[in-house]
């Protein structure tokens, strides 16, 4: 086999276009080093690829790019310097932001930040965690600094629950015994927010200060925000609690007043989940862990699925589908792309 299927592009153009997704034919590439080579069986859609794929110079590109940030699969070779996994292992993973993606039928990805895949969640439920669960997962324990025990006095405002990284997070700090308030709009993602386990849900659209306050907490301890900093950014540094700890994933278009955190000395901190690899920080191989402590997670049934909508067949015509949902908005869960045409 010398070349194998993919789904591309060589423009950066409107997800209504016909072309803004293409089957297209790559070479097989070869691993090397810390590289696992993986048939890659199931991968989701995430708003980080609707962003990618529509931004960018207009020109044709010199070659088609192939994105993806999430993989499940099986490693059906490895480089030279593998120690973590084997031949025949089922990974999953997000990815490296530099690297060509996972929308193909094989994958170069390092080991380092790939883990063993949970054996009780099916190629479509297992796709549709890796990047939202390690955001998720670094934004609590790693930037916010939460424990995993002594947290029954302790509360997260979540703004965004019903999202991919809303979804793992409010499972993962409730695991942690926290209490959770969560927010969400509609009716569909607000009965979503309280599956995934989140105590209270308030309205993102409406005063979040005057919601949380009506649930008696004048402040609390955490904020996790998933959606549209400029917009709640007042709100978060009124709810904060002093020495509280916030984190955002979603990058301002306006500049943050940080001095309005300067008497609660509140801490704020960005989280990037493709950072590690990125920079190929020395904390690099931490991804390794917490993949494979989630999949432990999973395996112990601590954790829900949270894929939504199932595309069975990754191909352009079921790229484009799910890139227009996500596209949207409004998306619940996670969605997912399963299996290759033969």
């Amino acid at each position: 086999m010398n070349s194998i299927k993919a789904v591309g592009f060589d423009q950066h153009l409107s997800i209504d276009n016909p072309d803004s997704f293409q089957d297209i034919n790559i070479n097989v590439p070869e691993a090397h080093g810390h590289d696992l080579l993986v048939r890659v069986d199931g991968v989701s859609v995430n708003p980080v690829d609707t962003f990618v794929r529509k931004s960018g110079r207009k020109n044709r590109l010199n070659k088609p790019k192939v994105i993806g940030w999430d993989a499940v699969g099986i490693v059906t070779s490895i480089g030279d310097e593998v120690t973590l996994f084997n031949k025949g292992d089922r990974v999953w993973y997000a990815g490296d932001f530099t690297r060509s993606g996972s929308n193909a039928q094989l994958q170069l990805v390092d080991e380092r930040i790939v883990g063993l895949s949970p054996k009780n969640l099916t190629d479509d439920q297992a796709a549709a965690i890796p990047l939202v669960g390690l955001t998720a997962y670094e934004s609590l324990f790693e930037k916010l600094g939460i424990n995993w025990t002594g947290n029954e006095n302790k509360t997260i405002l979540i703004i965004n629950g019903a999202g991919g990284v809303g979804s793992v997070a409010i499972q993962l700090a409730k695991l942690a015994g926290l209490t959770v308030i969560a927010t969400a709009s509609r009716d569909k993602s607000i009965l979503w927010a309280k599956k995934m386990g989140a105590d209270q849900v308030v309205n993102h659209h409406q005063d979040l200060v005057a919601q949380v306050r009506h649930l008696n907490k004048k402040y609390v301890d955490y904020i996790l925000n998933l959606n549209n900093l400029d917009a709640h950014w007042n709100e978060i540094a009124e709810l904060i609690k002093p020495d509280g700890q916030i984190v955002a994933t979603t990058e301002n278009h306006r500049l943050i007043d940080l001095q309005k955190l300067t008497k609660k000395r509140a801490t704020f901190a960005w989280e990037w989940m493709y950072s590690k690899s990125y920079f190929q920080t020395s904390t690099i191989t931490s991804q390794n862990k917490i993949l494979n402590h989630i999949a432990e997670l999973y395996n112990n049934n601590s954790l829900l699925p949270i894929n939504t909508i199932n595309y069975q067949i990754i191909n352009a015509t079921n790229m484009r589908k799910a890139h227009a949902d996500v596209e949207t908005g409004a998306m619940i869960g996670k969605i997912v792309l399963i299996g290759w045409e033969k």
